[in-house]
């Protein structure tokens, strides 16, 4: 049997310290728990290019993707399977949080990851057609409290889904169970856009950034509310809240990530001071806004703790609605 030399042996046992001692922020990934293109790819790439940019991170990012249940099988797989990467983020979005209020993550809760941070975030926003009779948000609600056969909303999404969610919250302010809403579903904004300036729906529960974006492809459309808590930046800066138009209603659409359930408290750190300077810079702010991403930054405690009341609220919110919640 050969013996190891005294030096070979003292240079297998660096590189094993070496390996290791490797940073959180070494050969790091992000999970994209959908295939490329669309938000999960959009928010791995925020990060991606902002934490090689600002040069907080030596190597490129890897994204991966991972799709399936729309992110249940990225959850499942980081929570079971990989609980201990400290190197590896997940992208999730505000309707990986409403899936999780309603079971759609299988056997795993909110308290089964670690909520990282929140990066940015899209608002709901009620959208009529440039030729619509309704001007304001209370217009829409005195049509629906009059006759609400007469008045159509359409989203892209199903029952359930976010944009489902921000109608039926409205037909409640105007006093409408929302199953007797009358309600059309899209299989994108896309098209519940153009069905909205064909005057198929009347309303449509999309998003603020999205709004802005067709607007500017030329879309016929009027923006009469943003679902959020203060009014947004930029060219929503004129559009009023929901809640200045005395309807308590906020939904933000937030994009961010989450790490596995035994990663460190120190490596968690690390990546939680990270995105913290990260998110600290005017370059950052710059890479937000071009991805249509308006600031929504915690981190930390502070973002697992705001993912979890989120989910709770989000339990309750589809309890109330009559839909199916996890157990």
């Amino acid at each position: 049997m050969k013996l190891i030399s005294p030096l070979l042996s003292l240079a297998l046992a660096c590189a094993a310290a070496t390996a290791s001692a490797a940073g959180p922020l070494e050969k790091s990934e992000c999970i994209a728990p959908a295939k490329p293109g669309g938000g999960f790819d959009l928010t791995c790439k925020l990060a991606q290019s902002a934490l090689m940019d600002g040069k907080f991170i030596a190597d490129p990012m890897r994204v991966t993707y991972m799709p399936g249940g729309i992110g249940a099988v990225a959850y499942n797989a980081v929570v079971a399977q990989r609980p201990a990467e400290n190197n590896t983020i997940v992208a999730f979005s505000g309707g990986s949080l409403l899936n999780l209020a309603q079971g759609k993550f299988g056997r795993y809760n909110e308290a089964d990851v670690r909520w990282l941070a929140a990066i940015g975030a899209d608002f709901g926003a009620i959208i009529v057609s440039d030729s619509s009779p309704f001007k304001s948000l209370k217009d829409v609600l005195a049509a629906v409290k009059a006759d609400p056969t007469k008045v159509v909303f359409g989203a892209g999404g199903t029952v359930g889904s976010q944009d489902w969610m921000k109608a039926a919250l409205t037909a409640k302010a105007a006093g409408l169970d929302p199953k007797a809403m009358r309600f059309v579903a899209f299989e994108g904004g896309g098209e519940a856009i153009t069905a909205l300036q064909g005057g198929h729906v009347h309303v449509y529960s999309g998003d603020a950034s999205e709004a802005v974006q067709q607007q500017k492809a030329g879309s016929k459309i009027r923006v009469l509310a943003v679902m959020a808590d203060k009014r947004l930046p930029g060219d929503l800066s004129s559009i009023p809240t929901a809640k200045e138009q005395g309807v308590d209603i906020e939904w933000p659409i937030i994009r961010g990530f989450y790490m596995g359930p035994k990663v460190s408290d120190a490596d968690f750190k690390v990546w939680s001071d990270t995105f913290k300077k990260m998110m600290g810079t005017p370059a950052y702010d710059k890479l937000r806004a071009e991805r249509g991403l308006f600031p929504f930054d915690l981190v930390g405690a502070e973002a697992d703790a705001y993912m979890k009341k989120r989910v709770g609220e989000y339990r309750k919110l589809v309890q109330d609605f009559g839909l199916p919640v996890a157990k």
